[in-house]
Protein backbone atom coordinates (compact mmCIF):
# COMPACT_ATOMS: atom_id res chain seq x y z
CA UNK A 1 0.00 0.00 0.00
CA UNK A 2 1.48 3.38 -1.00
CA UNK A 3 1.71 6.20 1.50
CA UNK A 4 -0.14 9.47 0.79
CA UNK A 5 1.95 12.31 -0.59
CA UNK A 6 2.99 14.92 1.99
CA UNK A 7 0.69 17.95 2.02
CA UNK A 8 1.89 20.54 -0.48
CA UNK A 9 3.08 17.87 -2.91
CA UNK A 10 -0.24 16.79 -4.38
CA UNK A 11 -1.16 19.69 -6.67
CA UNK A 12 0.33 20.63 -10.06
CA UNK A 13 0.98 24.33 -10.71
CA UNK A 14 1.25 26.50 -13.80
CA UNK A 15 4.00 28.63 -12.24
CA UNK A 16 6.23 29.14 -9.22
CA UNK A 17 6.83 32.56 -7.64
CA UNK A 18 9.93 32.87 -5.47
CA UNK A 19 10.80 35.48 -2.91
CA UNK A 20 14.59 36.00 -2.99
CA UNK A 21 16.26 36.80 0.34
CA UNK A 22 15.90 33.91 2.77
CA UNK A 23 14.04 31.85 0.17
CA UNK A 24 16.50 31.05 -2.63
CA UNK A 25 19.56 32.78 -1.19
CA UNK A 26 20.85 33.64 2.26
CA UNK A 27 21.78 37.31 2.62
CA UNK A 28 21.05 37.48 6.33
CA UNK A 29 24.53 38.40 7.57
CA UNK A 30 25.11 41.05 4.92
CA UNK A 31 21.67 42.61 5.32
CA UNK A 32 21.87 42.70 9.09
CA UNK A 33 25.33 44.31 8.98
CA UNK A 34 24.07 47.12 6.77
CA UNK A 35 20.78 47.65 8.59
CA UNK A 36 22.49 47.50 12.01
CA UNK A 37 24.81 50.32 10.96
CA UNK A 38 21.83 52.32 9.69
CA UNK A 39 19.83 51.73 12.88
CA UNK A 40 22.71 52.80 15.12
CA UNK A 41 23.17 56.01 13.13
CA UNK A 42 19.54 56.86 13.80
CA UNK A 43 19.63 56.02 17.50
CA UNK A 44 17.56 52.85 17.25
CA UNK A 45 17.94 49.76 19.37
CA UNK A 46 19.41 47.28 16.90
CA UNK A 47 18.13 44.11 18.58
CA UNK A 48 14.58 45.45 18.60
CA UNK A 49 14.73 46.83 15.06
CA UNK A 50 16.31 43.97 13.07
CA UNK A 51 13.44 41.44 13.29
CA UNK A 52 11.10 44.09 11.85
CA UNK A 53 13.07 44.79 8.66
CA UNK A 54 12.98 41.37 7.01
CA UNK A 55 10.67 40.76 4.06
CA UNK A 56 9.69 44.38 3.41
CA UNK A 57 10.96 47.02 1.01
CA UNK A 58 13.56 49.29 2.60
CA UNK A 59 11.47 52.38 1.94
CA UNK A 60 8.49 50.78 3.72
CA UNK A 61 10.62 49.67 6.67
CA UNK A 62 11.97 53.19 7.16
CA UNK A 63 8.62 54.91 6.58
CA UNK A 64 6.95 52.75 9.28
CA UNK A 65 9.41 54.15 11.85
CA UNK A 66 8.17 57.70 11.21
CA UNK A 67 11.48 59.19 12.34
CA UNK A 68 11.54 63.01 12.54
CA UNK A 69 13.48 64.63 9.70
CA UNK A 70 14.19 61.31 7.96
CA UNK A 71 13.33 60.96 4.25
CA UNK A 72 12.51 57.26 3.67
CA UNK A 73 13.22 57.45 -0.07
CA UNK A 74 16.67 59.00 0.41
CA UNK A 75 17.62 56.72 3.30
CA UNK A 76 16.47 53.58 1.48
CA UNK A 77 18.69 54.53 -1.48
CA UNK A 78 21.67 54.83 0.89
CA UNK A 79 20.88 51.43 2.40
CA UNK A 80 20.57 49.87 -1.06
CA UNK A 81 23.99 51.17 -2.12
CA UNK A 82 25.53 49.80 1.09
CA UNK A 83 23.89 46.41 0.48
CA UNK A 84 25.11 46.30 -3.11
CA UNK A 85 28.63 46.87 -1.80
CA UNK A 86 28.33 44.10 0.83
CA UNK A 87 27.63 40.66 -0.66
CA UNK A 88 30.54 38.74 0.84
CA UNK A 89 28.35 36.32 2.80
CA UNK A 90 25.56 35.95 0.24
CA UNK A 91 25.13 32.26 -0.68
CA UNK A 92 22.47 30.13 -2.32
CA UNK A 93 20.04 28.12 -0.19
CA UNK A 94 21.10 24.44 -0.48
CA UNK A 95 19.79 22.90 -3.70
CA UNK A 96 18.27 26.15 -4.99
CA UNK A 97 20.56 26.54 -8.01
CA UNK A 98 19.83 23.06 -9.35
CA UNK A 99 16.09 23.35 -8.66
CA UNK A 100 15.75 26.73 -10.38
CA UNK A 101 17.80 25.56 -13.36
CA UNK A 102 15.42 22.63 -13.82
CA UNK A 103 12.36 24.88 -14.14
CA UNK A 104 11.01 25.94 -17.56
CA UNK A 105 12.20 29.58 -17.93
CA UNK A 106 8.71 30.90 -18.68
CA UNK A 107 7.15 29.17 -15.64
CA UNK A 108 8.84 30.95 -12.74
CA UNK A 109 9.61 34.42 -11.49
CA UNK A 110 11.36 36.10 -8.59
CA UNK A 111 9.15 38.47 -6.57
CA UNK A 112 11.39 40.39 -4.18
CA UNK A 113 11.24 43.43 -1.93
CA UNK A 114 14.79 44.26 -3.02
CA UNK A 115 15.49 46.92 -5.67
CA UNK A 116 16.48 45.56 -9.10
CA UNK A 117 20.20 46.39 -8.90
CA UNK A 118 20.51 44.74 -5.50
CA UNK A 119 18.58 41.68 -6.66
CA UNK A 120 20.90 41.23 -9.64
CA UNK A 121 23.97 41.69 -7.41
CA UNK A 122 22.86 39.13 -4.84
CA UNK A 123 21.78 36.56 -7.44
CA UNK A 124 25.19 36.89 -9.09
CA UNK A 125 26.99 36.58 -5.74
CA UNK A 126 24.99 33.46 -4.88
CA UNK A 127 25.59 31.87 -8.30
CA UNK A 128 21.89 31.65 -9.09
CA UNK A 129 20.31 31.96 -12.54
CA UNK A 130 18.80 35.29 -13.52
CA UNK A 131 15.10 34.72 -14.17
CA UNK A 132 13.31 35.69 -17.35
CA UNK A 133 10.66 37.38 -15.18
CA UNK A 134 11.16 39.43 -12.03
CA UNK A 135 9.15 41.78 -9.82
CA UNK A 136 11.24 44.11 -7.64
CA UNK A 137 10.72 46.99 -5.21
CA UNK A 138 10.43 49.51 -8.04
CA UNK A 139 7.53 47.67 -9.69
CA UNK A 140 4.94 48.18 -6.94
CA UNK A 141 3.53 51.17 -5.08
CA UNK A 142 3.02 49.19 -1.87
CA UNK A 143 5.29 46.34 -0.80
CA UNK A 144 4.67 43.09 1.06
CA UNK A 145 2.47 42.19 2.94
CA UNK A 146 0.34 43.82 0.24
CA UNK A 147 -0.37 41.18 -2.45
CA UNK A 148 0.15 43.37 -5.53
CA UNK A 149 3.69 42.08 -6.09
CA UNK A 150 2.54 38.47 -6.38
CA UNK A 151 -0.47 39.44 -8.48
CA UNK A 152 1.92 41.26 -10.84
CA UNK A 153 4.29 38.27 -10.92
CA UNK A 154 1.47 35.97 -11.99
CA UNK A 155 0.33 38.48 -14.61
CA UNK A 156 3.82 38.66 -16.12
CA UNK A 157 3.82 34.88 -16.43
CA UNK A 158 0.34 34.92 -17.95
CA UNK A 159 -1.24 32.74 -15.26
CA UNK A 160 -3.73 33.11 -12.41
CA UNK A 161 -2.39 33.48 -8.87
CA UNK A 162 -4.66 30.57 -7.93
CA UNK A 163 -2.51 28.43 -10.22
CA UNK A 164 0.76 29.52 -8.58
CA UNK A 165 2.86 28.25 -5.70
CA UNK A 166 4.63 31.01 -3.77
CA UNK A 167 7.90 30.22 -2.00
CA UNK A 168 8.41 32.51 1.01
CA UNK A 169 10.30 32.64 4.30
CA UNK A 170 8.85 35.47 6.45
CA UNK A 171 5.44 36.60 7.64
CA UNK A 172 5.13 39.67 5.38
CA UNK A 173 5.72 37.59 2.25
CA UNK A 174 3.56 34.70 3.40
CA UNK A 175 0.70 37.14 4.03
CA UNK A 176 1.21 38.67 0.57
CA UNK A 177 1.08 35.25 -1.09
CA UNK A 178 -2.06 34.27 0.83
CA UNK A 179 -3.78 37.56 0.01
CA UNK A 180 -2.94 37.11 -3.67
CA UNK A 181 -4.81 33.81 -3.64
CA UNK A 182 -1.78 31.59 -4.22
CA UNK A 183 -0.67 28.50 -2.34
CA UNK A 184 2.41 29.02 -0.17
CA UNK A 185 5.47 26.90 0.62
CA UNK A 186 7.49 28.21 3.58
CA UNK A 187 11.27 27.91 3.23
CA UNK A 188 12.85 27.56 6.68
CA UNK A 189 16.54 27.34 5.70
CA UNK A 190 17.48 30.62 7.41
CA UNK A 191 15.11 30.37 10.39
CA UNK A 192 16.72 30.35 13.83
CA UNK A 193 13.43 29.52 15.55
CA UNK A 194 10.63 27.24 14.47
CA UNK A 195 7.87 29.14 12.68
CA UNK A 196 4.28 28.21 13.44
CA UNK A 197 2.55 27.93 10.07
CA UNK A 198 -0.30 26.02 8.49
CA UNK A 199 1.63 25.88 5.20
CA UNK A 200 3.97 23.08 4.11
CA UNK A 201 7.63 23.81 4.86
CA UNK A 202 10.95 23.18 3.15
CA UNK A 203 14.38 23.41 4.76
CA UNK A 204 16.40 22.66 1.61
CA UNK A 205 15.66 22.31 -2.10
CA UNK A 206 17.64 19.07 -1.95
CA UNK A 207 14.50 17.61 -0.34
CA UNK A 208 12.44 17.99 -3.52
CA UNK A 209 12.50 17.38 -7.24
CA UNK A 210 10.29 18.38 -10.14
CA UNK A 211 7.93 16.59 -12.47
CA UNK A 212 6.41 18.30 -15.50
CA UNK A 213 3.15 16.96 -16.91
CA UNK A 214 2.12 16.75 -20.56
CA UNK A 215 0.17 20.02 -20.14
CA UNK A 216 3.32 21.71 -18.74
CA UNK A 217 2.04 21.84 -15.17
CA UNK A 218 4.74 21.46 -12.50
CA UNK A 219 4.49 19.07 -9.58
CA UNK A 220 6.83 19.00 -6.60
CA UNK A 221 7.74 15.52 -5.46
CA UNK A 222 10.00 14.31 -2.64
CA UNK A 223 13.59 13.96 -3.85
CA UNK A 224 13.60 10.23 -3.21
CA UNK A 225 10.50 9.68 -5.36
Amino acid sequence: MSLPMPRGFEKPYAAFLFDMDGTILNSLRAAERVWSDWARRHGLDVATFLPKMHGSRGIDTIARLNLPGVDPEHESRLVTEAEIADVGDVVAIPGAAAFLSALPPDRWAIVTSSPLRLAHRRLEAAGLPLPKFMVTAEDVKVGKPDPQCYILGAERLGVSTQDCLVFEDVKAGITAGEAAGADVMVVTATHHDKMETSHPTLSSYDEISLRISADRKMLIVPAAA
